[in-house]
């Protein structure tokens, strides 16, 4: 799922097996509609969409007003990291993740832009790497 297509499915984590600790996906730090190119890296995860391309990094577009992840507690942010859940992360010009306004557009935090299923069958993404 891309951007709506991934608030969505956040939304519908009850019914994907493997997403129980997914985030929902919240208004952007900014408080604004960011629309722009950012850098993102590709992470070791059980992601099928993106099997080979661990450490990739590429630009990207992104085009929304409510990206930012926003987990349940620290404890599921731990949780989503220790189990290598994250797909991909926003960053900066140096290759380093990324909170920072402009190369993290949403704030969201450790740069976390795609989280995937524990099988991988199912990823989810803010960017649109379509256009």
């Amino acid at each position: 799922g891309v951007c709506n297509g991934c608030q969505m499915m956040s939304n519908l984590r009850e019914l994907i097996p493997g997403s129980e600790l997914w985030p929902r996906f919240v208004r952007n730090t900014s408080d604004r509609f960011e629309a722009r190119f950012s850098l993102v890296e590709v992470t070791q995860s059980p992601s099928l969409l993106l099997q080979g391309m661990v450490g990739s990094q590429m630009p990207i577009a992104v085009s929304h007003g409510e990206g930012r992840v926003e987990v349940r507690d620290a404890a599921h942010l731990a949780a989503l990291e220790s189990k290598g859940l994250v797909a991909l992360r926003y960053v900066d010009n140096f290759g380093k993740v990324t909170e920072t306004y402009p190369a993290n557009p949403n704030g969201s935090p450790n740069g976390i832009t795609a989280v995937t299923t524990e099988s991988g069958r199912v990823t989810i993404m803010m960017p649109h790497p379509e256009r």
